[in-house]
C-alpha cells in the first residue's frame, strides 16, 4: 500500500516491490503468484482499512448503506492512487463480501423484496465508484507526493457553459459550485439511499 501511495500502479509490480523490500525479485513468488495477485492483495488490504468500523455498523440497512459509503470515501481519499484498483476490478475477497452480506442481510431482515436486495449493491457501488472516480484526484502535490485527501485534486472540475448554447446547464452551474465536497456527496448519497427505499416497496398495481 505505501509503495502505490508513493509512486502510483503504473511503477509497481513485482521487481519493484522485491527492490524496495531488498530481496530477490523470484523470493516473492514464494507468497503470492505475481502482480494479479499482488494486486488483488493491495485492494484487499484497503478494504480491510475502510471496513474496520464494520463491528460497530448499526442493524438499520439504511445507516448501514451510509456508514459503509462514507468509510469507502475516506478511504478512496486516503489511498486516491490504490482506489482505482477497487473501481476497475472485481472484488471477491472475504472483506468485501463480508461487507456486502452485511448489507443484503439487513435488508432481508426489513423484508425487502429479493430483486431490490439483489440489486442494491451494484447501485450503490456503482454510484461510489463513478462518483469518487470522477472527484478524488490520483496526481502529485508539489513535493512529489500524491495528493491524497484532496477533494477533486487532479480530477476534472465542472466545465463553464455558455448560457447562449446552453442555457439550463449554465443556470444549474452555480448548484456544481462544490463539486467532490463532502456536502455533494452527502447530497447524492442521499439520493441514493431514496432511490433504493422507494425500491424496497413494492409498488400497489391499480387497474
Amino acid at each position: 500500500m505505501d509503495l502505490v501511495d508513493r509512486q502510483g500502479l503504473d511503477a509497481f509490480g513485482v521487481r519493484r516491490l522485491a527492490s524496495e523490500l531488498g530481496v530477490d525479485p523470484m523470493s516473492i513468488y514464494n507468497h503470492i503468484k505475481g502482480k494479479a495477485a499482488l494486486l488483488d492483495a493491495v485492494s484487499e488490504a484497503v478494504l480491510t482499512e475502510a471496513s474496520s468500523a464494520a463491528g460497530q455498523w448499526p442493524d438499520d440497512w439504511r445507516d448501514i448503506v451510509l456508514a459503509m459509503a462514507r468509510e469507502y470515501r475516506d478511504m478512496a481519499r486516503r489511498h486516491p492512487r490504490i482506489f482505482p484498483l477497487l473501481a476497475t476490478r472485481a472484488q471477491t475477497s472475504a472483506t468485501a463480501l463480508e461487507a456486502i452480506e452485511r448489507l443484503t442481510a439487513a435488508m432481508r431482515r426489513a423484508g425487502i423484496p429479493d430483486q431490490a436486495v439483489a440489486d442494491a449493491p451494484m447501485v450503490l457501488f456503482g454510484f461510489l465508484n463513478g462518483y469518487l472516480l470522477a472527484t478524488v484526484g490520483t496526481g502529485t502535490g508539489a513535493d512529489g507526493q500524491p495528493a491524497a485527501g484532496a477533494e477533486g485534486a487532479g480530477a476534472a472540475a465542472p466545465p463553464a457553459f455558455d448560457p447562449s448554447q446552453h442555457p439550463t446547464l449554465a443556470a444549474l452551474a452555480p448548484l456544481q459550485a462544490g463539486f467532490g465536497d463532502q456536502a455533494e456527496f452527502e447530497r447524492m448519497l442521499g439520493t441514493i439511499v431514496a432511490g433504493l427505499a422507494q425500491g424496497a416497496t413494492p409498488r400497489t398495481v391499480t387497474a
